[in-house]
């Protein structure tokens, strides 16, 4: 069976520098940070107070009191990204087939807010009884992004979910890549949506120690590949983007972005929430994702990494790099863009490959930023090229961005210029 090409034909983001896609990239360009103090709720208390929220968000300018009532945070960041790709992909057209329109959302957690508000109010009232609202089930569980996207636009085609935490959205899109180049689907809106900025979200993390706790400078906090590196930043948002088959998107007369070329998954099988010390998974996902694509090593021009800022989890990455790479780990641009955004979870795969869409179409690679020349860490190559400081222009021809979840779970896509 002949593979069917896969193109990039819309994007849409609402995330913590910036509530559409031009401004996150501008601030990505121009190395914006988005952390700073925690707003939705009193923080004080917690060993982490801040956060990368999103900004100026008001969801009465998007949904009516009725729709909000069944809305989390999550699903509304999903639905106003969803919004934008849609309408930059011109994807609700009359004469697009909405039975072969799809949509796959991934989160990694879902609606944290809203169970940890219901939770707590059954526990003020025990003496009543149960008293749920009707809303929580649907509010609450991770695939109702994709369930209120179909909703909202008529998509008849497949629909569901992704959960495998933190690489959630990077197989959300290679599911969607996969549905389509075998010809399941004309097109797939998918991505990823977060929003756990919440007692229970950062009160979680903290008790892992996995979250940073620079409270004195937030917006440095999340530090790529330097010594001093404690924790990633939590982040909030969503990411999304709609695939088409090729030959669908130029009958169309659709502006195709980039083309998705190639996918790779694979486990650690090692630890609950750790990475494998020496990248194993990490090296076989990227390894079977160049397998994908029919490509070799030395094609790739950019990485966008995990790059978390954890201790363990960007020194495993590096040294993955290197034994996939070989020499030409010198030659690619390397960047954590986590660096500006924090960590969206569920969310972030997508932004990533949003990133990575970006820099192949204007051929410039966003920066890691926060990294003080006095703070290397003798376990890291600096030989590398982690993009430090400042945005590098230079021909990006081809992406990879990497994603890894707790559980071990991870996923690689790679993204390219289109040519006919």
């Amino acid at each position: 069976m002949e593979l069917k090409r896969v193109v990039v034909t819309g994007l849409g983001a609402i995330t913590p520098i910036g509530n559409d896609v031009d401004t996150t990239w501008n601030n990505a360009l121009n190395g914006v940070s988005g952390a700073a103090p925690i707003t939705h709720f009193d923080a004080s208390k917690f060993k982490t107070q801040f956060a990368c929220e999103v900004k100026g968000f008001n969801a009465a300018d998007h949904f009516d009191r009725k729709k909000l009532r069944q809305l989390d945070l999550y699903a509304q960041y999903a639905l106003v990204a969803a919004e934008q790709a849609v309408k930059d992909a011109d994807l609700e057209n009359e004469n697009i087939n909405k039975n072969r329109v799809g949509v796959i959302i991934a989160a990694g957690i879902g609606g944290l807010h809203t169970f940890e508000e219901e939770a707590g109010y059954y526990a003020m009232h025990e003496d009543m009884g149960p008293k749920y609202n009707p809303f929580f089930i649907p509010k609450m569980i991770a695939d109702i992004a994709s369930g209120h996207v179909s909703m909202q636009y008529g998509y008849h085609g497949p629909n569901y979910g992704v959960v495998s935490a933190c690489a959630s959205s990077t197989n959300a899109l290679i599911d969607a890549f996969n549905l389509i180049r075998l010809g399941k689907a004309d097109a797939i809106v998918t991505g990823g949506a977060e929003a756990a900025v919440y007692p229970a979200g950062v009160g979680g993390f903290n008790s892992m120690h996995a979250l940073s706790t620079r409270n004195d400078s937030p917006e440095t906090a999340s530090r790529p590949f330097s010594k001093s590196r404690d924790g990633f930043v939590i982040g909030e948002g969503s990411a999304v983007l709609v695939l088409e088959e090729l030959e669908h998107a130029k009958a169309r007369g659709a502006k195709i972005y980039a083309e998705v070329v190639g996918g790779g998954m694979s486990a650690d099988a090692y630890h609950l929430t750790a990475t494998h010390p020496e990248g194993l998974g990490a090296k076989l996902v990227m390894q079977n994702a160049l397998e994908d694509a029919g490509m070799k090593p030395e094609d790739i021009d950019y990485i966008n990494v995990h790059g978390t800022s954890t201790p363990v989890g960007d020194l495993s990455e590096v040294k993955a790099i290197k034994e996939v790479f070989g020499d030409h780990a010198y030659k690619v641009n390397i960047s954590s863009t986590k660096s500006m955004t924090g960590h969206l979870l569920g969310a972030t795969g997508a932004l990533e490959a949003l990133f990575c869409v970006k820099a192949v179409q204007n051929d410039i690679v966003p920066p890691t930023i926060n990294h003080d020349p006095e703070d290397q860490d003798e376990e890291i190559d600096y030989n590398l090229n982690f993009t430090f400081d400042k945005a590098q222009k230079r021909t990006v021809n081809t992406a990879l961005s990497n994603t890894f979840g707790f559980g071990g779970h991870n996923a690689t896509v790679i993204l390219k210029k289109y040519v006919d």
